[in-house]
């Protein structure tokens, strides 16, 4: 079985970036796109990686531009076009495609933008392009705005241990929650992107926003969330659960937004689940 401790990077070139991925397992398996959230980078599917293989899969992965070791060029881009070169540069004509936070919500124009690319959708405790999140309570709110304070003071380890706290622990959580090794993967993955000097690209926004098309998404799609995650990513669970013809939700109640990094066996077993019923795809 192919580890996951020091894996090849690949690099792929993408207009004004240059992206760092990985490609695991049998060449000729199923793929699964792995597609991380905007506080870590592809290092926080170490976890879910190894069993996906093991289940007979190949596992794919990028760190978007600017996170991990990918880089860009300060130029306008389109997330889910990077996806999708991703896609391209391994041969990928279809895959399922596993996306976190914000890595969900550029899946999810993904999919939207080229349907014929993808064979199943698992949304982690994402988003949903265009989704006006329910205001917050104030304790998540007060959190939030620590964090944005922390930010702008320039305090990065004040403000890693506070996403920390929003993301890995859950809001009002203990920091004892988790497990030390995988709080302190998150705040190194985190704190490195907290750093002033990284350029992320300027990101365009799709044209028609994906909450006023999930009638059209028509591939089978699982929601995974969190019953510790925040009250506004437990809110668009329910709203892509309900605007996507037969999605499927799980619940986690003792987990937060950070999934793969917090029980990676646990979400790779969902997804190997979910995706063994259907026909194998390449």
């Amino acid at each position: 079985t192919p580890s996951t401790t020091s894996p090849s990077t690949i690099w792929i070139e993408v207009p004004g970036g240059r992206l760092a991925a990985n490609d695991e397992g049998d060449p000729a398996a199923p793929p699964i796109l792995l597609v991380h959230s905007a506080v870590v980078n592809r290092r926080a599917w170490d976890g879910v990686v190894p069993p996906l293989v093991r289940a007979g899969y190949r596992a794919i992965r990028y760190d978007m531009r600017g996170f991990g070791e990918s880089t860009s060029e300060a130029v306008e881009f389109v997330a889910h076009d990077d996806l999708l070169a991703v896609l391209d540069h391994f041969g990928v004509r279809r895959t399922a495609v596993v996306g976190n936070s914000m890595g969900a919500v550029f899946s999810l124009d993904a999919i939207l933008a080229a349907p014929d690319r993808f064979t199943a959708y698992v949304w982690v405790g994402g988003g949903i392009g265009g989704f006006d999140k329910d205001l917050s309570p104030p304790e998540e709110d007060a959190l939030f705005q620590a964090e944005s304070d922390a930010e702008a003071a320039g305090d990065w380890d004040l403000a890693a241990e506070l996403d920390a706290q929003i993301w890995m622990d859950g809001p009002g959580q203990p920091a004892t929650r988790v497990s030390p090794e995988a709080r302190k993967a998150f705040k190194a993955m985190d704190r490195e992107l907290l750093e002033p000097g990284r350029e992320f690209g300027k990101l365009v926004r799709p044209e028609s926003p994906a909450i006023d098309r999930l009638g059209d998404v028509a591939i089978p799609t699982l929601v995974v969330i969190g019953g510790l995650d925040t009250l506004g990513t437990q809110g668009a669970a329910d709203v892509l659960a309900e605007g996507v013809a037969g999605a499927r939700i799980v619940r986690l109640p003792d987990v937060a937004h950070i999934v793969g990094l917090e029980a990676p066996e646990r979400l790779a077993a969902l997804i190997v689940e979910y995706l063994a019923p259907l026909p194998r795809w390449n």
